[in-house]
């Protein structure tokens, strides 16, 4: 029903997304999900027409809805979708019923042209890639939306704000949606892509819309912003245990009038009552995790009256959809949750550009021994043997730089490795790994620097990343030290790092911008391009008849 006739009070369902990535196969990954029975288990989840199945089960729940997304919805994206610019994963959410999607900082990786051709359309060619390959591109029908990114005249990229009305006459309510992306955006993308843009503070930008919303009649303020948080201990897709990350402060902030923040770019998922964490900023804060595994179902009862919301509620959904081989071996469906059928438009549409990207994602690259896996958690314990396996590809690419050491950043690692039963990848296997397209870099760092760039990756700013270090190179840590001293031991080949001395080191050309907040690897001298990261690791697996993968531990906790 509409509302609650004898409370007079309106309902409203908020459905939300963030960081889609282009998924529009099942990723192969699963939601740990809390199983009744006090222990956890894992649900494979995702894909774009399941996606859909989904969120049309949480409309029919809600006769007066909107759905909206905390952005990364394209780039480092399934190669079905990134070979076309990401345009089919606009087509996925045009189908969907997508209302406002917030940009993040994925949605600039191909730079801010591109980026309006997302909304506008049109065929006009900003990158290497051909736009409108296999058919027209007419846009987003979606709405972009970009508070804090302004170019120089002071205007912003896209409106700083959204507004929908649902409803007639007394029982008429109207939610105002603001969106925007976290202010560190600049050290997450090439400098290129936002030249002459600014990304402002993301409080103080949410601050100055709201009284703006409120006054064209807004009775419930959403807040989209790409910025996150974790919680600690067992995976729960709907709570909120310990949670932290750079998002609280942002929060803590607020005016105390915005109602729901709905958040993403950490990939983690939760349902807070953020009342609870700071009494005075009662609102709900919501995450759906990552790849479309999970969506949010948001329930606002909302007073036309008084015009503010009176509860909300809210609970992520798991997409449960097809079992898959994990690196772990088989997973099946649940009875315990919904499995969701693909709606046949969205299956249909997907298929045709799965097919299409075929020849690519079929073609063998080669053999590894074994299965390997990425790191899970915070990344504390370094990349595990996947992030070894590609710091050595790197390594391997630029010997003929003089590189001596390559390093990898566990975040950058988007899937793991799982090869047939013979031992062969394809490159659909490593794309899912790798879809970044990044050329790796080498430039001259003194052991010093090396210690001081693996300390920032330990510090108390942002979450911890032990980086994945080459074969040869060992390095431990504690984490009970004062931030900055937290090395305790660095070895190459056995033997001390010489501090004084200069070492070839290749990285990734996103660490080498300062991404993750490496800004250790910026400037440094005699910097050379080589190929890129997955040019790499497929150069390294073919190079043997089976490639070991390593098992080795690089990086040490103490």
């Amino acid at each position: 029903m509409a509302g609650g006739a004898a409370s007079g009070l309106v309902e409203i369902g908020i459905i939300g997304l963030n960081d889609f990535h282009g998924s529009l196969e099942p990723p192969r990954q699963a939601v740990n999900e809390a199983d009744g029975k006090g222990g956890v288990i894992p649900v494979p989840a995702g894909g774009a027409a399941w996606l859909a199945s989904a969120i049309d089960s949480i409309r029919a729940r809600h006769p007066q809805s909107m759905t909206v997304s905390a952005g990364d919805m394209i780039s480092a994206s399934q190669l079905a979708s990134s070979l076309y610019l990401d345009e089919p994963a606009i087509g996925v959410m045009n189908r969907i019923g997508l209302d406002f999607n917030a940009v993040g900082n994925h949605e600039f990786d191909n730079g801010q042209q591109e980026l309006l051709r997302k909304q506008n359309g049109g065929c006009e060619k900003f990158t290497a890639k051909e736009p409108c390959a296999l058919e027209p591109f007419t846009g987003a029908t979606f709405r972009y939306l970009a508070a804090s990114t302004k170019r120089a005249d002071g205007s912003t990229l896209f409106p700083a704000t959204g507004i929908k009305t649902f409803g007639s006459g007394s029982q008429a309510v109207t939610v105002g949606v603001i969106g925007l992306t976290l202010r560190g955006t600049p050290n997450l993308v090439n400098p290129t892509g936002i030249q002459g843009l600014t990304f402002g503070d993301e409080t103080e930008t949410i601050n100055a819309a709201v009284p703006m919303l409120k006054a064209q009649g807004a009775d419930a303020i959403v807040v989209l912003i790409h910025e996150g948080g974790r919680t600690k201990g067992e995976p729960n897709p709907q709570g909120c245990e310990n949670f932290a990350g750079d998002i609280r402060p942002i929060l803590d902030r607020l005016d105390t009038r915005v109602d729901v923040v709905v958040s993403g770019h950490t990939h983690w998922a939760y349902v807070c009552d953020y009342g609870a964490l700071n009494p005075a900023k009662p609102f709900l804060l919501t995450s759906a995790g990552v790849y479309g595994e999970l969506v949010t179902d948001i329930t606002l009862q909302i007073d036309p009256v008084a015009g503010r919301v009176i509860s909300k509620q809210a609970r992520n959904v798991i997409v449960q959809s097809v079992p898959y081989t994990s690196s772990r071996g088989p997973l099946g469906n649940t009875p315990l949750f919904p499995q969701f059928q693909p709606r046949a438009d969205i299956a249909q549409y997907v298929a045709k550009y799965v097919e299409a990207s075929k020849a690519y994602t079929q073609r063998p690259v080669g053999k590894i021994d074994q299965s390997a896996p990425k790191s899970e958690g915070p990344g504390e314990k370094g990349g595990g043997p996947l992030g070894n396996l590609i710091a050595d590809a790197q390594l391997g690419a630029t010997r003929d730089k003089g590189a001596e050491i390559a390093f990898m950043n566990p975040f950058g690692i988007r899937a793991p490795l799982v090869p047939a039963a013979d031992g062969t990848l394809t490159f659909g296997d490593i794309y899912l790994c790798q879809p970044f397209g990044n050329n790796v870099v080498t430039e001259t760092m003194t052991g010093a620097e090396i210690k001081a760039v693996l300390e920032e990756g330990l510090d108390d700013t942002g979450p911890k990343q032990a980086l994945a270090p080459s074969a040869g190179f060992v390095f431990a840590y504690d984490l009970s030290r004062p931030a900055g001293d937290r090395i305790v031991s660095i070895t190459l080949d056995g033997k001390p790092l010489d501090m004084a001395r200069g070492y070839r080191v290749t990285v990734n050309g996103f660490l080498g911008l300062g991404g993750d907040g490496f800004s250790g690897f910026v400037g440094k001298p005699d910097t050379v391009t080589g190929p890129t990261d997955i040019d790499a690791l497929e150069g390294w697996i073919r190079a043997v008849p089976m490639r070991a993968v390593p098992q080795e531990a690089r990086v040490v906790v103490k």
